[in-house]
């Protein structure tokens, strides 16, 4: 197993991308720390996956406190911490006529000032550990420029890429790796509801044109768990500093098929 005896905190992990990698953790024999802000559905998750293997900590991450409370909660429940994935996030649309002040404080605070923050407590853990670490950060590849209508997104993603590639760079000799992954369109059940209520069918994604899912079908949650895990473990060991997009196709320099001309 990739990850036996390993404890990660992975944020965000009450739905979607980050239950998955929270489920596919504890497949792969860690322990692992579950965060969100909905209590009933973090304890549903631990209670299924075994409370000998699983616990939360509800918390608001968009509180500097909250940030270390997560790698301290954690430290106390399980005795260490080997890994972290800095998965949550706020998908807050807005262009730039209808981002003001409060709307882009509120997006970078608790898209890449808190995973700083979490990040920063982590390191000061596994230092104290001696045992070195491993950080995975899940971004977006709304970095490359994003959605008209997703500019905070987009630049909290962006720097997310920015923060990545430092933090690697000044880790590594202390065995502390940091890498990230940039998931491309995921149907997370918090995705299917959006694009339903934007008026889309029910089943809008089991039918998408070729060009958005060149195999056939989107990217599944747990198929970017599968990733993720491979970063957390020593397999992927050296590595640092590794950034790429977990998409179906390369979106450098993609255009758009010229239908019907």
């Amino acid at each position: 197993m990739l990850l036996e005896n390993k404890v990660i905190l992975v944020t965000g992990s009450t739905t979607g991308i980050g239950e998955a990698i929270a489920r596919r953790s504890v497949q792969e024999g860690a322990r692992v720390m579950v965060h969100g802000l909905e209590e009933d559905w973090a304890r549903r998750i631990c209670e299924d996956l075994g409370q000998d293997v699983a616990d939360f900590v509800i918390a608001d991450i968009g509180d500097p406190a909250a940030c270390e409370r997560l790698v301290d909660e954690t430290v106390t429940r399980f005795g260490h911490i080997d890994g972290l994935v800095n998965n949550a996030a706020t998908m807050r649309r807005s262009n730039l006529d209808t981002t003001d002040a409060d709307v882009f404080d509120f997006v970078i605070g608790i898209n890449l000032r808190a995973p700083m923050l979490i990040s920063r407590a982590a390191v000061h853990a596994f230092r104290r550990q001696g045992t070195g670490g491993s950080i995975v950060n899940i971004g977006s590849i709304n970095w490359l420029s994003g959605e008209p209508n997703l500019l905070a997104y987009s630049a909290a993603k962006g720097g997310m890429v920015t923060m990545t590639r430092n933090l690697a760079n000044a880790l590594g000799p202390e065995n502390i790796r940091v890498n990230q992954i940039n998931p491309g369109w995921v149907p997370t059940t918090n995705e299917i509801a959006l694009k339903i209520s934007e008026g889309l069918s029910p089943d809008w994604h089991e039918n998408l044109p070729r060009h958005y899912a060149p195999s056939g079908r989107m990217t599944q949650p747990a198929e970017i768990a599968s990733h993720v895990v491979f970063w957390l473990s020593s397999q992927s060991a050296p590595a640092s500093g590794i950034v790429y997009e977990a998409e179906q196709y390369s979106p450098y320099g993609r255009n758009t098929p010229k239908a019907n001309l």
